[in-house]
């Protein structure tokens, strides 16, 4: 997730639909309520939860411009890949 002012948020689920409506109308307090991270701009799926969580936590690690790599090698534009969901 990313807000308007270029934050990143990381973050796993087992419902990712759901969990980006939550971030996007603020029902989740914490850091994406206080920064206004609402765009989902890249996501990875995986059915191991124990992997899902090691790259959570590896890209956590990760500096700023790598995370902004990533995301520009798959979503150039930063679209909102939920925009269509609702």
């Amino acid at each position: 997730m990313v807000s308007t002012s270029g934050t990143l948020y990381i973050g796993i689920t087992n419902n990712l639909e759901r969990r980006v409506w939550e971030h996007q109308h603020d029902l989740i307090p914490g850091f994406t309520k206080k920064y206004q991270c609402h765009k989902l701009v890249y996501c990875e799926h995986s059915q191991d939860v124990n992997a899902a969580i090691a790259r959570e936590k590896q890209l956590k690690r990760w500096r700023r411009s790598k995370k902004i790599e990533l995301i520009e090698k798959e979503n150039s534009p930063w679209q909102d890949l939920s925009k269509d969901w609702y």
